[in-house]
């Protein structure tokens, strides 16, 4: 399970100020993949932070929490600009597919009618499975499922059942907040999970730092 962690260096969808510091100080655990949002940090400083991702030897994601054909196009600029190997998020538009198909980059999308901040997600596993059905057949490497932001009934019922039918790679993400929820999500068997807030609000340490916490997790994958 440790593979298939995505660390974020998020809370409440937006990358922390001290991203930079927070990854320095653990970039020694068994984590191999980390990543942020694409707002909360000059692009500079983004820049930075994923190269010393990459220099660690980390596999990286950019997910993009926007709507707009005109944000998730610029989303996906960042993400080839500061050199990331994969896009998670953005609603998918032929545009933004078209653009990363020219770039050393992969794409993830969202599937499902997904809006707010937080994100909420809606739709039936029927219709997000056409979704993902046609965004393969195009060409995209994943697919971005806001599991736990499903508003439309069960989460775990609706994540389990896109999982096992997909026929893509399938990130979890958001609100994996305890040691429940990363047993539900083993037994769901994702490609990976991504875990931001849940490090930062001190979920599974009370009290404890981010590394704490994600020594933690780490313990229980």
């Amino acid at each position: 399970m440790k593979e298939k962690l995505i660390v974020m260096l998020t809370h409440h969808d937006v990358t922390v100020k001290n991203a930079k510091e927070v990854f320095l100080s653990c970039k020694d655990l068994p984590v191999v993949n980390w990543g942020f949002k694409d707002v909360g940090l000059p692009p500079e400083e983004m820049k930075e932070l994923c190269q010393l991702m990459k220099q660690a030897g980390k596999t990286t994601f950019l997910e993009v929490v926007t709507y707009s054909e005109e944000e998730c196009m610029r989303g996906a600029k960042l993400a080839v600009e500061c050199g990331f190997d994969y896009l998670a998020g953005t609603i998918f538009y032929d545009s933004v597919l078209d653009y990363i198909k020219q770039q050393d980059l992969k794409y993830c999308p969202f599937v499902g009618k997904v809006y707010g901040s937080p994100s909420v997600l809606e739709g039936t596993v029927e219709s997000c499975l056409k979704q993902e059905e046609e965004y393969r057949q195009k060409g995209v490497f994943g697919i971005d499922l806001l599991g736990y932001r499903y508003a439309e009934g069960d989460p775990e019922v609706f994540s389990k059942e896109f999982i096992k039918k997909s026929g893509l790679p399938v990130i979890m993400a958001g609100s994996i907040d305890s040691p429940a929820r990363i047993e539900t999500v083993r037994w769901m068997n994702p490609w990976t999970f991504t875990m931001g807030s849940a490090l930062f609000d001190k979920k599974f340490v009370a009290d404890g730092t981010f590394r704490e916490n994600l020594e933690k997790v780490v313990s229980l994958l």
